[in-house]
């Protein structure tokens, strides 16, 4: 069974960064494209970045762009999403998620994806 498990959320001021993790079991990552989401208290869940297996493009929400980046180490099985000038307003809990069709062009549609990690919390003190 496919496994996403997301580490690395905590506590943390405002303005300061944090890197969260998504590793995978029973899944090659390399050659998948990978989306994170996020669902703040009370609030949809919403896109925040993605990488595309096809290119190495990235996709980010306007709300993070410049802030938050998205990279990968395939020798770990990992995707990692580096957070930077964090605010309250990134308080959210973070998930990772998976194409399970290789080389397709990302996109911030959570229809796109089929596996999906329970997420790690992420709090940042208003």
């Amino acid at each position: 069974q496919v496994q996403l498990v997301e580490s690395g959320g905590g506590l943390v001021q405002p303005g300061e960064s944090l890197r969260i993790s998504c590793t995978a079991s029973r899944f090659d990552l390399e050659g998948h494209s990978i989306g994170w989401f996020r669902q703040a208290p009370g609030k949809d869940r919403e896109a925040v970045a993605c990488l595309s297996s096809r290119d190495g493009g990235t996709i980010y929400v306007d709300s993070v762009k410049g802030r938050f980046e998205i990279s990968d180490d395939y020798l770990k099985n990992t995707v990692y999403l580096q957070m930077r000038s964090l605010k309250h307003e990134d308080t959210a809990v973070y998930s990772c998620s998976a194409d399970d069709v290789k080389f397709n062009q990302c996109t911030l549609s959570a229809d796109q994806y089929d596996y999906w990690g329970q997420g790690t919390r992420v709090t940042v003190p208003s």
